[in-house]
């Protein structure tokens, strides 16, 4: 067993080692597409790691991530860099902790309900705040930034999440979530303290969505809370998850992958019909693949010769 874990670890570093090296082979096109991948990467990962056991679906991934790129927008051209990074993650533990204590009680559809309002509720705040306070309604992000430097950060990220969903899965908190996700009911009837798993893996996930939004922020160079805030990216993040599976770490990527490009062309195409080719999409992946890539792969090969 210790020689397989080994085996595996060293096959992981060396695919990140590889994955380092695409700043050097790609030019400014790619590059953007490799850094859109692997900020969907962490977004849909950090997504599923909360969402996945526990099968209460989110749509809030865009609040926080619109929280960390404010929180550049507004600190990035006085502070240091990693300060920046520091305050963001803050914000986003402190919203987090505040919304899961008082909202990790509903499931189902009131929970689905309530994170998408909550995404448009802080996206709605910024809107007043900027305009009453600021008198204006936009952001202009200076920093010294580069692509190589979000690209890398970012991989740093995705590799942070995968860590901590592997820990996770094999530690009783995640014992605990998936005896959460088969029936709530009996969990809490076995000792199990739900609410504090729940809110524990919410405000881990959103961590991880938040800072995304904090690095991706110097791409854009302007921000308002439409860009910020466009519930496209909670879809989006939401599809790619269950294309790929949910129920294995590595599942969101498989979705990833293939909807980055797939996206990346539609909206090239079909710039005014985007939103509405994404609804198909998401339509199609329901009924047809309702356990993702990874679920689809694995009934395969269980199937007899």
């Amino acid at each position: 067993m210790t020689a397989q874990v080994a085996l595996r670890a060293s096959g992981a570093a060396a695919t990140v080692a590889g994955l380092a090296c695409v700043p050097f082979l790609l030019g400014d096109y790619g590059l953007s597409l490799a850094i859109n991948i692997v900020s969907y990467t962490v977004l849909a990962t950090a997504w599923s790691l909360f969402s996945g056991p526990t099968r209460y679906v989110s749509l809030a991934t865009v609040a926080f991530f619109g929280i960390g790129a404010y929180t550049t927008a507004v600190f990035a051209e006085t502070l240091a860099w990693p300060l920046v990074l520091l305050i963001a993650a803050g914000v986003g533990i402190l919203v987090a902790g505040i919304v899961g204590l008082s909202t990790l009680r509903l499931s189902g559809v009131y929970f689905v309900i309530f994170t998408l309002g909550l995404a448009e509720l802080v996206r709605q705040l910024v809107t007043w705040y900027e305009v009453n306070k600021t008198r204006t309604l936009g952001r202009y992000v200076f920093t010294d930034i580069t692509a190589d430097q979000i690209y890398w950060q970012l991989l740093a990220l995705a590799v942070l999440v995968f860590a901590a969903g592997f820990l996770i899965g094999r530690s009783r908190l995640g014992l605990a979530l998936r005896a959460i996700g088969d029936d709530e009911t009996v969990a809490r009837h076995s000792g199990i303290d739900a609410t504090r798993a729940k809110v524990a893996l919410f405000v881990l996930s959103t961590v991880f969505m938040t800072l995304t939004g904090a690095i991706m922020a110097p791409r854009w160079t302007y921000i308002d809370p439409a860009i910020a805030f466009n519930p496209v990216i909670s879809f989006t993040v939401l599809i790619m998850a269950l294309l790929g599976g949910v129920h294995r770490l590595y599942g969101p990527v498989m979705g990833v992958v293939p909807l980055a490009l797939l996206f990346e062309f539609l909206l090239a195409r079909f710039p005014n019909h985007f939103s509405i080719m994404v609804g198909l999409v998401f339509i199609l992946i329901v009924y047809a693949i309702p356990r993702g890539i990874v679920g689809l792969v694995e009934q395969t090969l269980r199937r007899p010769a």
